[in-house]
């Protein structure tokens, strides 16, 4: 009975250490691929500070009104005016939505216009 007890023993063991084994390198590679997506969210956080940066520069308004008065002839835009903005009555809002009519009540016959006043 002893022999069978350490043969269980043993082949417990092995198959311990092989899943230990196994999920040993399974922890590894998915701690490989958080390093690379990590590394790769740096980079994605450093090319977008580049691209604000580039954009802040593009859109600077002393930049902006010189390309305008270049291209005056082609584009022909000139600076607002108070004049030009509406004002908050003039605004066409939507209607609201009426809500689906649910169990609607059929109404068989007609009224009749006989004089007579009711409560």
């Amino acid at each position: 009975m002893r022999t069978v007890l350490y043969i269980l023993t043993t082949l417990a063991v092995i198959g311990l250490a092989f899943w230990a084994y196994r999920e040993n390198y399974a922890t590894q590679e998915v701690l490989s691929k958080t390093d690379k997506l990590h590394s790769d969210i740096r980079n994605a956080h450093a090319r977008l500070a580049v691209l604000r940066a580039e954009w802040a520069y593009l859109n600077r308004p002393d930049r902006l009104r010189d390309l305008a008065d270049i291209n005056f002839d082609r584009l022909g835009l000139l600076p607002f005016r108070a004049d030009q903005f509406g004002h908050l009555d003039e605004v066409a809002y939507p209607a609201p939505k009426l809500l689906p009519i649910t169990n609607a009540i059929e109404v068989i016959g007609t009224l009749a216009d006989d004089g007579e006043d009711y409560p």
